[in-house]
């Protein structure tokens, strides 16, 4: 139930970043327009900061609808957006397919969209380096069959780009509705940031680690690396490797809804 995307040609991200640093560099904070400017092309690219809003269709393939997103605003390191979806199975689909992750993407994601100095990343997890994220969000009524969480993605080097796989995936369920459930099997609980999560365990060519919060929750000030050490601590991952990009958005298997984020930063260090 984990997402690869498309890669984009050498060339392509070549000129998207080289675009997107310019961006950065007049560091402007910049008021938006809302569900007015929405993108609702799969893959389509929303630029805010250090982060992009990402319409990451990823399993359309698996289901008949349509998704958008769009950017409400950026002050400093605190950014809002939003996105609507319907989504139903295809001939090719069952409930159990995700169709889409459109979500906001903070450093690597098969290459990196925005300039690289500004993301903070990677971070070496040995590094215990404080991570803060804090994200405040709304779900319309009867959403469907969703989540709304973190994606942490995790490589053996330090200098990953465009055509490094992950070795390691590490997902933080917030919220989920209608009986989505995640990849592999359960393997214990942890007490964290002040509620319990359930791990589970995974493989999709790389390994796949799961924190469901037992709780369902539309707001959370998390220190990520909680989240990676409590893995260590069980062996399940190394000090060694690099935590390259962090990732927060909705995972649509089926059915009509949105996700609107009100507030939503990371800061590392």
């Amino acid at each position: 139930m984990q997402h690869r995307r498309p890669r984009l040609s050498r060339k392509a991200k070549t000129l998207v970043a080289a675009s997107v640093a310019l961006a950065a560099a007049a560091g402007v904070t910049m008021a938006q327009a809302g569900e007015s400017s929405k993108k609702c092309t799969a893959f389509d690219t929303v630029t805010l900061g250090k982060y992009y809003v990402n319409n990451n269709l990823w399993g359309q393939d698996k289901g008949t609808g349509t998704q958008c997103v769009w950017d409400n605003f950026r002050s400093g390191s605190t950014i809002s957006w939003g996105t609507d979806y319907t989504w139903a199975n295809s001939s090719k689909g069952k409930d159990s397919d995700v169709k889409s992750y459109a979500s906001t993407v903070l450093g690597w994601h098969w290459g990196w969209k925005t300039d690289r100095a500004s993301t903070g990343l990677p971070v070496q997890v040995g590094d215990r380096k404080k991570i803060t994220a804090k994200w405040s969000f709304a779900l319309s009524s009867n959403p469907g069959t969703m989540n709304v969480a973190y994606d942490l993605w995790l490589h053996a080097k330090g200098s990953a780009d465009w055509p490094d796989q992950p070795t390691d995936e590490v997902m933080i369920w917030l919220n989920r509705q209608g009986g989505a459930g995640p990849l592999g099997t359960k393997d214990g609980s942890v007490s964290l940031g002040g509620a319990m999560w359930d791990i589970y365990q995974g493989d999709i060519g790389w390994k796949v680690y799961s924190f469901v919060r037992r709780t369902n929750t539309t707001s959370a000030t998390l220190n990520l690396d909680d989240f990676t050490q409590a893995l260590v601590r069980r062996k399940l991952l190394s000090n060694d490797k690099y935590l390259s990009g962090i990732e927060a958005g909705t995972e649509v298997f089926k059915g009509s809804g949105r996700l609107d984020t009100k507030s939503y930063s990371v800061d590392i260090g």
